[in-house]
Order: C-alpha cells, then structure tokens, then sequence
C-alpha cells in the first residue's frame, strides 16, 4: 500500500524548513534592542520612552509564550492538523508586528513581540516538523528534524542585515510594518505545503547491505501526556532542555550588544555568523544522533557548551572582535544542537500519536529557561561585574546538566508478536521503562 502512495517527505520538509526561516526573527531581537536602546538615549518627542531595565522584556515574555504557545498548537497539529496550525501562526506573528509599527509604547511592544508573536512562533514553529518526520523512516529522525529547525536558526543570516538596512532607512515603526507583511505571507502561502501522510503510510526503511546483520527494530511507545509526565526521563530531559536553552538564549539576545563594542555598526555581523552556528549544530547534531545516539550527542554538546561559557569571561574581556564572533558561533552551534536532540528524544520515548502535544509540553523548557535566564542575567549585568555572574551561572548549570543525561537510558526493542502488514511489517511497541 505505502508503495502506491508518492512520498511528499521532501516537499514537507522544505515547506518547514521556509516557514523557520521567517519566524527565525526572533533570533533578531539584540537587532531590535539596540535600536530601542539608542531611541531611548537618544531622546525626543517620538522616542522610546522605556526604562533601560524593561528594554528585554518583550524579547523574554515571547520565548515564554513561545513554549507555552506551543501546548496548544501540538494539540492542534495533532487534530486538525499542521496546515491550519502553521496558517495560525502566520496571521499571529503579522498581528504582533503590526501592533508594533503602530506604537513605540512599552505595552504595545509586549503585547505585540512577547505575546502575539511569541504565540504565533510556537503555532508555525509546532506545525512544521511532525508532519516531515512521518514522512521518513526512523533512521533518518535526527537528520530530518535538524533539517527542518535549521531554518529557525539560520534567519539571522538574512534577518539581521535585512532590519539594519530597514531601521537606518526607515525608522522602528515602518520596519516592524514592512517585516510583519513578509513574514505573514511567507508563512502563510508554505503552510498549505504541510501534509500528514495518509492513514496507514509506511515510510520505506534503508537497504541494507547483504552481509549486514539485521537488528531489530526501534521500540516506540505511543504515551498520552499523563503518561509522558509520569516517566522520569521527562524530568531528566526538561531539565536539561531548560539549561542548554536558557544559557544559549542568554548569549543570543545580548550578542548584538556584546558585538557593539568592538564592531561597532556592524554588529549584526556576529548576529548572522552566529545564525551560521546554530543551524549548523542543528544539522550536525542531527546527524550524529542518528549515528551514536541522542544521549551521547547530548552529553558532547553540554560539555562543551560549559566549557565555551567559561571560556566567554575573557573573551569578551579581551575586546577582539574575532573572538568574540568565534565564540559567539560555538554558542550557537551548540545550542542549536537542542532544538534537533530533544524532538528527536520525544518521538524515540513516546512516539508519534500524541507527538505534537508531547512535544509541546517538552518544549515548556525552551520558554521556561529563555525567560528565566534572560530575566537573570539582565539583573546581574545591571551589577558590577554582572556579566562575568551571567557566563558562570550558565557554565556551572551545563556543566549539572551534563551529569544529569548520564541518567537517561536507550530504548530497547521488543519482540514483534502480532505485525500490521502495510507495504511492510510495523512492530507492536511497548517502553522500556
């Protein structure tokens, strides 16, 4: 049956991998925040009238809603499905970016940024790489999810120039306009590419070669969330989803401003060749999750991601711009690394059934630690010394969340006792608890 049914896993997963890109813009907010910072300083009757304090927070508020967007909108992926889901998400981020070009006031830009966008981040974001994953066999879980989410952490590329240009020429308001226009086009006209397979599709697993020993297939176990919440791994997992999460979306919302001092204008330069590294380690760890696990692909990116935290102390000292961009780029390989690593976990520990909400109540973590981090560190740099505080705390909590995944344990296949033949046998899965 899988046979006769052509295998739209590649259209899927582009139309993802479009749609990242657009709501990528949130990577883009240290672009935004300076130019909010200078208005401020600046002065005037059309100025921002923000406390310098407050400048973060639309920035905070949307990674929260963000994740909690994302609850829903698995649950809507899951029943009606990602086309409507993503189409959502497209017409809230256009809403958000819109209010935005209509006022500079405090709340209009918390409204617009922290809750209508961050919304509309989660509902495009959830919709987008489910649906790609159904479409392609187990082996190729990492690489397809990376794949998809690259797109998210590459928009800074083209994003951060792009706003620069627009705010030199035509001011905060009108491009937060002009952006909003493009990005809810975009996301809307790739939402209708978003296709579930149909009921009973198959995907196809890689021939293997004659003299290799055939291995059982992958246990999947297809748990409700009350189920999911109940297994320690969730635990393990949303602990450390909120630490690599939160210490990278620390980094990333300052970096434009860290750069600043030693760029000067062109700042946005390490925003865009950081964008480089966090889509790169969400392809590489993708990749090498599917070759030597998801558990001990994670350990490597948190180990090294505490080490490269430390190591930022005398980096951004030091004032070298090279460095600086160099780290900045480390960062953000490794951080991208979790948005590739912890779908992948979802889907291998409680399957696809419920995988939109499943992951969408994992995906809290992401939201939980970019708002707490961010919220942290912008009191301890207000400190003296505070910004050396802000690498440490990060550092020391990836350094526990590297101990934390020797405590996950891999799936272990069970025995196939009553197959469903659909163009090929699909096994009977249970936990290993």
């Amino acid at each position: 049956m899988s046979e006769t049914i052509k295998n739209r896993g590649w259209q899927v997963a582009m139309a993802g991998l479009g749609i990242n890109l657009a709501l990528g813009v949130l990577y883009a907010w240290s672009i935004f925040k300076g130019a909010i910072k200078t208005s401020i300083e600046q002065g005037g009757p059309d100025a921002f009238q923000w406390s310098l304090s407050s400048i973060n927070d639309p920035y905070a508020l949307s990674c929260l809603m963000f994740a909690f967007a994302m609850i829903l909108a698995g649950k809507c992926q899951d029943k009606i499905g990602p086309a409507r889901t993503a189409l959502i998400g497209g017409l809230l981020v256009g809403a958000g970016f819109t209010l935005m070009s209509l006022s500079n006031s405090y709340a209009a830009w918390v409204t617009g940024f922290g809750v209508l966008a961050g919304a509309g981040f989660g509902f495009g974001y959830a919709a987008a790489t489910p649906p790609a994953l159904k479409w392609f066999s187990s082996s190729k879980t990492g690489v397809i999810a990376g794949t998809v989410v690259a797109g998210f952490g590459l928009a800074p590329v083209y994003i951060a120039p792009l706003s620069s240009w627009l705010l030199g020429v035509y001011g905060i308001q009108k491009s937060m306009l002009f952006l909003g226009i493009g990005f809810t086009a975009l996301v809307c006209g790739l939402s209708f590419l978003l296709v579930n397979p149909p009921q009973g599709f198959v995907p196809a697993e890689p021939a293997k070669k004659d003299d290799a020993p055939a291995k059982p297939k992958a246990a999947v176990y297809n748990a409700n969330v009350s189920e999911m919440i109940r297994s320690p791994k969730f635990y393990i997992l949303w602990l450390n989803f909120f630490i690599g999460a939160g210490a990278g979306l620390m980094v990333i919302g300052s970096v434009a401003g860290l750069a600043k001092k030693s760029m000067g204008p062109m700042a946005f330069v390490a925003v865009a060749i950081m964008a480089v590294g966090n889509a790169g380690g969400r392809v590489v760890a993708g990749i090498l999750s599917d070759k030597i696990g998801r558990k001990a692909t994670l350990t490597i990116m948190l180990a090294f991601q505490a080490l490269l935290m430390f190591a930022a102390i005398p980096v951004v000292g030091s004032g070298s711009a090279v460095a600086l961009v160099l780290l900045a780029t480390f960062i953000g390989f490794n951080y991208g690394s979790n948005l590739a690593l912890f779908p992948s976990f979802a889907k291998d520990y409680w399957g696809f059934k419920n995988y939109g909400l499943n992951y969408g109540t994992l995906f809290t973590a992401w939201g939980v630690g970019g708002f707490v981090m961010g919220r942290v560190s912008e009191m301890l740099n207000a400190q003296p010394g505070g910004l050396n505080k802000s690498f440490i705390l990060a550092g020391t909590l990836l350094a526990t969340g590297t101990v934390l995944t020797f405590f996950l344990r891999q799936q272990k296949p069970v025995e196939v006792k009553a197959p469903v033949v659909v163009g090929e046998a699909v096994p009977v899965m249970e936990e290993s608890r």
